[in-house]
């Protein structure tokens, strides 16, 4: 193949690099077009375009491959924990135990958070979003740690202000949660692991440290490893463009939780449980919504099911689908919404209409079921999902930190009005 793509513009032909990439991804590089020709490229959605060369996550959604760091997600979800895949995608290599064992000890010292931010909770209207809250929060970590503000930050002074954020972000999550419920709040402790003291501060009692069965702990793992890292999707691309403006960690994590926010990006797995006490509400026949979703005229559809980058299989549904049934076997949950919920599942995974469009479950189906197992309210999950985001978040910005990349600048084709005269308001 060609290392040149060529093309015709008004007559003349240019000739432009192809890039390829370490697993064959091809790339027509057209960064000095518009200094040659004067055209731009118009990409609306960015589909087709690559914002960056990027050394974490590979994904290919044709064949259902997902790997961090070159490592497949099967094999992280088996057999690694959260804050090793954590590392892995923030430093690049697996860590040997004693380098893991100081992250995880670095990161417990620096899980309490300071006093003053209860203070903003006093703020927060009584039914204030989960996720508004999470974003002011985190960016409020930066009048706390005001040293992060330097856009040229040490290698050492980088690597604090990650931990601080790694390991503030669980406590911030948990204390939200209690807020909402009117609870105290509960504080780390330093006995406990990363993802026991995230659920002893979630579901505890300042009087009384409660212990988790081993499928719970073993099941939020999986979930935030399976929700770690996703390329360059809507979030992680605002992280990298607004940390491409020198703006700090925290300010730009900040940024990244505000696009998950929406519901075309990290709503779908609350989008999910919404549906489904949707139909529950409407007399629980999973049948007629199944019907209703088969028909074009209608305009149900089903949440939860197929993916738009996935053509053929999610790689991470298949893993937490069976942390899902270990979940609900386990803790035995009766609930009339996980009824239909598995009744959908079945259908949509034996019923040949859904196999041929491959409307397969995904993994926000899964993930939604097993947080209204845990007990998590609905407006919960998002706020779940940008947790278990964060290590991907951060392994973007830093990343484009030292690549040195330029601040982003997108172009535009402008179909406005031409150049007019003002108007004095007795003639318009």
């Amino acid at each position: 193949m060609s290392d040149k793509a060529s093309i015709n513009l008004d007559g003349t032909s240019y000739d432009l690099p192809v890039i390829v990439g370490t697993e064959n991804e091809k790339a027509v590089d057209i960064s000095k077009l518009r200094d040659l020709s004067g055209f731009i490229t118009l990409d609306p959605g960015y589909k087709n375009t690559g914002a960056t060369k990027s050394a974490i996550t590979f994904l290919d959604g044709e064949t259902g491959i997902l790997r961090y760091r070159g490592y497949p997600i099967e094999q992280l979800a088996e057999k690694s924990t959260f804050l090793e895949v954590a590392y892995l995608l923030i430093y690049g290599e697996l860590p040997k135990k004693e380098v893991l064992e100081k992250f995880r000890a670095d990161i417990k010292k620096q899980m309490m958070i300071h006093e003053d931010m209860k203070n903003f909770f006093a703020g927060f209207p009584s039914k204030s979003h989960p996720m508004g809250q999470l974003s002011c929060l985190v960016g409020a970590l930066s009048a706390f740690y005001p040293e992060s503000l330097n856009p040229n930050l040490t290698d050492e002074e980088e690597d604090q202000t990650i931990i601080n954020l790694l390991a503030k972000m669980p406590t911030i999550v948990s204390w939200i949660q209690k807020k909402s419920l009117g609870h105290p709040v509960v504080y780390p402790k330093n006995n406990l692991g990363y993802i026991d003291n995230f659920l002893n501060m979630l579901f505890g009692e300042v009087n009384d440290e409660k212990t988790f069965d081993p499928v719970v702990i073993d099941a939020m793992h999986k979930l935030l490893i399976l929700h770690a890292d996703h390329e360059q999707n809507c979030s992680t691309s605002t992280v990298r463009i607004v940390g491409s403006s020198n703006a700090n960690l925290y300010a730009s994590v900040a940024s990244g939780i505000n696009a998950l926010w929406g519901p075309l990006h990290g709503g779908a797995n609350q989008a999910v449980i919404e549906m489904l006490e949707a139909i529950k509400n409407d007399g629980g026949d999973a049948e007629k919504y199944l019907a209703k979703a088969k028909d074009k005229n209608d305009p149900f559809r089903l949440m939860g099911f197929g993916h738009r980058v996935y053509k053929n299989f999610d790689p991470r549904a298949k893993i937490i689908k069976k942390a899902c049934d270990d979940i609900l076997e386990k803790l035995g949950v009766q609930d009339p919404v996980l009824d239909i919920a598995k009744k959908l599942e079945e259908a949509a995974l034996n019923d040949q209409y859904f196999i041929d469009r491959k409307l397969y479950p995904n993994v926000d189906f899964y993930s939604g079921i097993i947080y209204r197992a845990l007990g998590f309210k609905a407006d919960m999950f998002t706020v779940l999902f940008a947790l278990g985001r964060l290590p991907g978040w951060i392994a973007q910005w830093k990343e484009m930190r030292e690549n040195k990349e330029p601040i982003g600048r997108p172009r535009q084709v402008y179909v406005g009005h031409t150049e007019r005269n003002y108007v004095e308001f007795s003639n318009r």
